[in-house]
């Protein structure tokens, strides 16, 4: 309603000594019986301040049931009477103080200045602050950084509380399948228990898929309890859940902002709380380490490539100019019905073009895409203008590569890698112990995680190559010429090495189409090309 409206109806109700029409706004407990009590408590409150205004009417309470105010998204009452007061429909909003409506400052301004233009204002009783007054949005400025601020430190020192409480073994979290949560304890849920026992005797014993074990599940009419349906997703799930064999992980999500509240994965962003041996099992340790390791050498694949490796290589690198936001991989179909792999902003994806939503955020991108193989191209033509020597690069590498070949023509190193692979394998699955009992900390344990992956990564590679070498007289015939001129077009960055485009790219920001940057993780050093000219040979 436009600001010149709202002077005629107004003028038209003090014309006809119409009331003012007032709304109330609370935000009350989620436990059902403390919130309604609170409820009808706080009712009663608002009509008897009201009636105490013989020129107000009660137009309607709004009120959000335990939902935090450091975030107005998802309070659906104080939505619904946002829109209601820019419709029109009343004139002011009374609540207890700032800290009910928002504890985030620049909501509180936002909403109040933008309901003053509509002729809307909000008072906040405790507070003595009416926002129609002219010093009003000082004092509500200072007033909502100070409940800002408290629930900062309200958030800290819960988050303190709850990391001791998990230090002293209390479980946070649900019932899962198998386990049944109270009161902070686990206790055996024999009927989840048994199926948990078969998902790990079918994979470990039965040499089954994660995949079949789903199905067989199905088939079988077992109830998965506490999911829809069995799914490969959730059988992995159950074979990596360390609770099974008595063993406690907690902090495994995190909330990095008090005010939004999101949860992330921690992926090393906070300490985890790691209790060993902590409850009764449901399987063995020795089976449950059996059935990751099994997960771990199936996790790699062609020659030890991650399964997933070449498909999305520029996951997580390519960041949209705009906004920030990563891009995202989408499949596009052309006219001919041939598909390619394009690369959008995900904000773009997820919300279309910049715009509006119903509560005043603006949301959405329009960031340029980018299609796979123009990124590829492009980092072929950066690679291209490293500043390297070439030349001397591959003759070192064809030396050494010569040397490794006599070296296996004499005998000297013809061992297949399967037990260093196994040893290396052990050593992961052993890294939990060594953090548990201080041995390393969080960096150390963090580190050789890695260092274990890309080892066994580099074994399973070795392995599938010993298999492909000719033995005896035939070695002698080694095409040493097709391995020269594969290094050379390595070292000139042809576009087929995606994965080495993956290890030499920090980032490359998409400013628009015809501006992208471009950052290695080799030089600190900025590339500019134009997405025009890097497509010119990149394909239809």
């Amino acid at each position: 309603m436009s600001i010149d409206r709202y002077e005629t109806l107004n003028q038209e109700r003090n014309l006809r000594k119409i009331k003012k029409r007032v709304a109330a706004y609370c935000r009350v407990s989620s436990d059902k019986e403390d919130q309604a009590n609170s409820f009808e408590s706080q009712q009663r409150y608002f009509r008897q301040y009201i009636e105490h205004h013989p020129d107000w009417e009660l137009y309607e309470i709004f009120a959000d049931e335990g939902i935090s105010g450091t975030n107005t998204k998802k309070r659906k009452e104080f939505n619904r009477m946002i829109a209601c007061a820019k419709n029109g429909d009343f004139d002011l909003i009374i609540t207890k103080e700032i800290s009910r409506f928002a504890r985030n400052t620049l909501d509180s301004i936002f909403y109040t200045r933008d309901l003053k233009k509509r002729g809307v204002g909000v008072v906040f009783l405790n507070d003595n602050i009416n926002t129609l007054d002219g010093d009003a949005e000082l004092r509500l400025a200072i007033m909502s950084s100070i409940a800002q601020e408290e629930s900062r430190r309200t958030s800290e020192r819960v988050k303190w509380g709850q990391k001791r409480r998990m230090e002293q073994g209390v479980v946070f979290g649900r019932s899962m399948l198998g386990y049944d949560v109270k009161d902070g304890k686990m206790y055996i849920n024999e009927e989840g228990a048994k199926i948990v026992r078969l998902i790990f005797e079918k994979f470990v014993d039965g040499g089954k898929g994660t995949h079949v074990i789903a199905r067989e599940l199905r088939e079988e009419g077992i109830n998965p309890m506490r999911v829809k349906e069995w799914s490969n997703t959730v059988i992995l799930r159950v074979l990596r859940n360390e609770k099974y064999c008595g063993d406690l992980v907690q902090k495994k999500t995190f909330t990095p902002d008090y005010l939004s509240h999101e949860k992330k994965v921690n992926l090393g962003q906070e300490e985890f709380v790691i209790i060993k041996d902590h409850h009764e099992p449901i399987i063995s340790r020795e089976l449950f380490d059996k059935a990751n390791r099994i997960l771990d050498a199936k996790s790699f694949s062609q020659e030890g490539r991650a399964k997933h490796s070449s498909r999305y290589i520029f996951s997580g690198k390519i960041k949209c100019g705009r906004c920030g936001a990563s891009y995202v991989a989408r499949c596009k179909t052309r006219k001919d019905k041939s598909k390619y792999k394009a690369w959008r902003c995900y904000k773009g994806v997820k919300y279309g073009s910049p715009h509006t939503d119903g509560a005043g955020n603006s949301i959405g991108c329009f960031g340029a895409s980018i299609r796979n193989e123009e990124a590829l191209h492009i980092m072929y033509l950066v690679c291209r203008q490293l500043p390297i020597d070439r030349r001397r690069i591959s003759n070192n590498l064809i030396k050494t590569i010569n040397k490794v070949i006599s070296m296996d023509m004499t005998g000297a190193d013809t061992d297949t890698p399967e037990g260093q692979m196994e040893a290396a394998q052990k050593k992961r699955t052993d890294l939990i112990e060594l953090y548990i009992s201080g041995e390393i900390d969080r960096n150390e344990f963090a580190a050789l995680r890695e260092k274990y992956g890309a080892e066994i990564e580099n074994l399973k590679s070795m392995e599938g190559n010993i298999k492909k070498q000719p033995t005896g007289p035939a070695k002698q015939k080694e095409p040493v010429e097709d391995i020269k001129k594969a290094v050379e077009e390595l070292i000139d960055g042809i576009e087929y090495e995606d994965e080495f485009y993956t290890q030499l790219l920090d980032k490359m920001v998409v400013n628009d189409r015809e501006n992208i940057d471009i950052y290695l993780n080799l030089l600190p050093i900025k590339w500019s090309y134009t997405a025009v000219a890097a497509s010119k040979n990149a394909g239809p």
